[in-house]
Order: C-alpha cells, then structure tokens, then sequence
C-alpha cells in the first residue's frame, strides 16, 4: 500500500490537501491517508468492477426469480456504501503497519529469471494460503453461534448480483479479507504483485457473485466459481471455497452446483415461465 500512498502524496497530497510543514512520513498523517486512500479507492473499484459486470456478464434474468428482493440492487448498494467505512479502520491498521516497514513486502526490481520465479511462486503460494484460510473463516462465520450477528446480512441476498459482492457486515469483510493482509507479514512478497494480487482478488469477489455460472469444462472440478457460490446463498451450509474446491472437498461441504445440473436459478426461472405460458393458453383456448 505505501506505493499507492507514495503517488498519493506526490501529486496530490502534499502539493494539494497538506501543509508543507506536514512530512510525508509523520504517522498521524499516514493513518489519515490512508483511510481517505482506502475509502476512495474501495468504492471506485467496487463500483467499477460490479457495475461493468453487471452490465456485461450478469444474467439479468434472475431478477425474475421469487427469492430475489424488490429493489435488492439499490440495497445491496446501501449496504456496501454503509459497510466500507467500518470495514477500513482495522484494514488501514494493517496497512499503517505495512507502510511503517514491518512486513515482508520488497520492492526490488526483479533481473534474472530467479526472481520471476520467486514472484510467480509467491502469486501462486499467496492464492493457496488465502484460499485455505478464506475456507476455515468462511465456515467458522457459519457457527450457529456466530452466523446471526456477523455472517447473516449477506445470505439475504439469496439470488446475489455483482453489487452483493462486499455487501458484508464490516466485521465479516474484515475477517474474509484478512489472509490477504496477513500473507506479507509471513511471506516475501513483491510490492507490485500484491497491489496486483489484491485487485484481483476483488475482481474475484465480483465475479462469484455475477451470475454467469458457465465453468470451462476441465476446470469444473476443481474452481469455485458463481455456479458454486451461488448454491453457497441458496443452501447455506455448502462451497465455502474462495478460489478453489479443494478445500469443501476435504472438509464434506462441497455441492456439485445445481446450476450446472440443470435445476438452478435460471431453470427455476424458465420453468416458471413456462409454466405461466402453459396456463395462460390453457385459460385463453376454454375463454375461446
């Protein structure tokens, strides 16, 4: 993060919104930036990521499906713009510590293939470690104990669009996102590829939600995508998964998606319909 608040406070901040009696590496002053970084760059990326989802990939006919709410997309938006805030104060904690030199992060510039190595290898460790992690929060957020106060909110949104993507309580945001943080206090990890890894891992959040449950056929298997997610909404207890399926499979809880044997929210859909054209001919042909 201490890139993106380098930039930060070279074309903006400090010619612009601090005095120049400020410095740039007072903590005060970085904890500030940091929040209003946070904050900003959520919701830009939010907005950006789900709505051109929406507009491009999502399935607009589960809008018709009984389970979804009136006017979800709208509250599924109020609740995100209400939770990022929250969500931001333990996330920028992590970050000010990061900023402040305690994490593995490096910045090296990489010359020899040794170091394209490392970097590949620690991209593919980064989505190994969080995706085993992501599993055992995900799930222990399910606890009879727990999953009312925390994990509930999201399940209202049982036929999810791409803006129902952050829509958590901030308490569960922050927990899901933390093996994201956590990895570079662990692990060495280069500065760039985890500003990398981390837009993409909020592109990920968007696309399990967008409701294209196709999955390339050799990856089915072994890949959580929508199709698993959204069985994740409608069952509760089964695809905790992030990335993969490997884990649901170890721990008893992965569902063959029901989508992708033809008994999912858009065959439920397109039953419904036929069903209605069924009638409505049946009633016209005795009128008649």
């Amino acid at each position: 993060m201490d890139i993106v608040l380098g930039y930060a406070d070279r074309f903006v901040l400090t010619p612009y919104v601090y005095p120049s009696t400020w410095t740039e590496d007072d903590p005060l002053r970085q904890i500030l930036s940091l929040l209003l970084i946070t904050n900003i760059g959520g919701y830009i990326l939010y907005f950006m990521t789900a709505t051109i989802n929406y507009f491009t990939i999502f399935d607009s006919r589960l809008m018709k499906h009984p389970l979804f709410l009136k006017d979800q997309v709208r509250l599924e938006i109020l609740y995100t713009v209400k939770s990022v805030p929250l969500m931001s104060i333990p996330t920028v904690a992590l970050f000010f510590i990061e900023v402040r030199g305690y994490s593995k992060l490096y910045d090296a510039v990489p010359n020899s293939l040794s170091d394209w190595c490392n970097i590949l290898l620690s991209v593919v460790s980064f989505i190994v470690f969080t995706d085993a992690c992501i599993y055992w929060i995900h799930r222990f957020l399910h606890h009879k104990l727990i999953y009312k106060y925390i994990h509930k909110d999201h399940h209202r949104w049982k036929v999810p669009t791409p803006f129902a993507s952050h829509a958590f309580h901030p308490l569960d945001g922050f927990l899901q996102s933390c093996p994201y943080h956590i990895y570079p206090f662990l692990f060495p990890l280069h500065k760039w590829t985890y500003l990398c890894l981390f837009v993409f891992v909020n592109i990920w959040t968007v696309s399990i939600h967008d409701g294209d449950y196709r999955v390339p056929l050799p990856l089915e298997p072994f890949i959580n995508g929508s199709a698993h997610h959204t069985d994740h909404h409608l069952f509760y207890n089964y695809n905790y998964g992030q990335f993969f399926t490997l884990w649901d499979r170890i721990g008893g809880s992965f569902r063959h998606p029901s989508s992708l044997e033809g008994c999912g929210p858009i065959q439920d859909i397109l039953k419904k319909e036929n069903s209605n054209g069924t009638t409505s001919k049946g009633k016209l042909k005795k009128e008649e």
